[in-house]
């Protein structure tokens, strides 16, 4: 399924059965290049936590895994940001900005690709977070991002979801290749996008957000 330009999108992360976060985004566009998505400063969003009010990272995954947990409203807090899901590839490539608009840098989500739902009145895509990111700056030199908290949540296999340590890393040093040749999407393409000024700021998340999964089998999710 393809989604039309300026239609809302909830971009969701699936943690094993459980809703991680959801972020309401704007399609930019969506074609043979992939879905380019925009999500503004102040649009609300999902995310999960402990029932004591804290989150994922702020603890050991050994004691995050034996917390009940929920999910409660937010807002995204940082500059504007736009999100490219190519149609293939187990990643997505954001490009963060500073609070002026200028173009930052480069990063890297590596996650187990995208599935498409469309329910007619909210529609979305489902992704699985793999923890590992790689940060590219602007003249595209680049370095692991949360090494530490992938290792980490590795060693405890029965509760985390990614299944297969190889093949994120694999991922990964094909995005490298691609980085260091200064191929698309690191070539200079969108560095300069600017959103309409009259577009609305969802400051809310749309009825339907926490719909089922779509089911992976290889997830049990």
């Amino acid at each position: 399924m393809s989604f039309a330009p300026g239609r809302t999108v909830l971009y969701r992360n699936i943690d094993g059965p459980r809703i991680a976060c959801v972020r309401p985004c704007r399609v930019i566009s969506d074609d043979e290049r992939g879905l380019l998505l925009w999500i503004a400063r102040g649009t609300g969003v999902i995310v999960e936590q402990a029932t004591d009010g804290r989150g994922i990272r702020d603890m050991p995954f050994a004691e995050w895994i034996t917390l009940e947990h929920e999910n409660v409203v937010d807002s995204w807090q940082g500059p504007g940001l736009l999100k490219f899901v190519p149609p293939a590839g187990d990643h997505s490539v954001w490009f963060f900005r500073d609070d002026d608009g200028t173009f930052k840098n480069w990063y890297v989500n590596l996650e187990y690709g995208a599935l498409r739902w469309d329910d007619g009145a909210v529609a979305g895509i489902d992704v699985i977070d793999q923890d590992l990111d790689i940060v590219v700056n602007p003249d595209r030199s680049w370095h692991w991002k949360d090494e530490d908290e992938f290792t980490e949540r590795l060693s405890i296999p029965d509760h985390y979801w990614v299944r297969d340590e190889a093949t994120v890393r694999a991922e990964g040093n094909r995005l490298v290749k691609i980085i260091e040749a200064g191929d698309f999407p690191f070539d200079g393409t969108w560095l300069d996008f600017q959103p309409e000024s009259d577009w609305p700021i969802l400051t809310t998340v749309p009825e339907g957000w926490d719909r089922p999964p779509i089911p992976r089998s290889d997830f049990g999710v």
